[in-house]
């Protein structure tokens, strides 16, 4: 004979602890969620606000300083800068960072991580931002350098009042795009120990356990910052347009 099959039999009280036990660890989760949300937005505020706008500015004064050098053509000069940007855009940011902070000790060169990650950020954006101005000054057309010229302006004051403002507008968004990328690479400085936001949500998630949850979390606290970025550069074009 056949053996009968056995079917398991309808549990509703089975089914209410299996429905309590989930709402519990729903309840648990949004918990987590709460009070990890501030231990990481609070070193974003200190740690990855302040890197980005150091590192920016400190890149802006390297991009307009060789993009200036190539678009006056000083022959020597210019291939520095040419190799310059080689060398940066063709290496990864990465290991950029492990060069600096992990390989200069060899050689003698101690760094702490916050002004290893400054000192990187700003020489790669800065190769990248001054292809971007080097190409807005370029743009702008020559016959305004000449006609300055001719009005008794010398080439550095012709630069500065006429040509560059222009070429600064034209890049503007490029160099905000750039910004905002920026904001978000800060995420590798946790490779060398800067205590950024990232770093800390990874202290949590080895803590508790919830990478999926809390990598989203992190990832919506970036995308919170960038947002107010975009609309800044929203704003920016907009007060730009109205001197073109």
């Amino acid at each position: 004979m056949k053996e009968s099959l056995a079917y398991p039999q309808w549990d509703p009280l089975n089914r209410t602890r299996m429905e309590k036990s989930v709402l519990n660890d729903m309840s648990a989760l949004w918990s987590l969620l709460a009070d990890s949300f501030w231990q990481i937005l609070l070193p974003g505020l200190t740690m990855t606000i302040p890197l980005t706008v150091i590192s920016f500015s400190l890149a802006m004064a390297i991009a307009v300083t060789v993009a200036l050098i190539q678009f006056a053509k000083i022959p020597a000069l210019k291939e520095l800068c040419r190799f310059y940007i080689w060398v940066i855009r063709g290496t990864p940011l990465l290991v950029q960072l492990f060069v600096v902070f992990y390989g200069l000790p060899h050689v003698g060169i101690l760094i702490d991580p916050f002004p290893a990650a400054v000192i990187v950020f700003s020489i790669n954006e800065g190769a990248y931002c001054a292809e971007t101005v080097r190409a807005a000054l370029e743009s702008v057309p020559a016959g305004q350098l000449e006609a300055a010229e001719c009005a008794g302006l010398s080439w550095g004051q012709s630069i500065r009042r006429i040509v560059l403002p222009q070429a600064l507008r034209t890049a503007f968004p490029s160099l905000a795009n750039s910004l905002i990328a920026m904001v978000k690479d800060t995420s590798l400085a946790a490779n060398i120990t800067v205590t950024e936001m990232f770093m800390v949500t990874q202290r949590i998630v080895a803590r508790t356990y919830e990478p999926l949850a809390l990598y989203m979390e992190v990832g919506v606290i970036y995308l919170l910052f960038c947002t107010v970025l975009t609309k800044l550069q929203s704003i920016g074009e907009k007060k730009l347009s109205a001197y073109a």
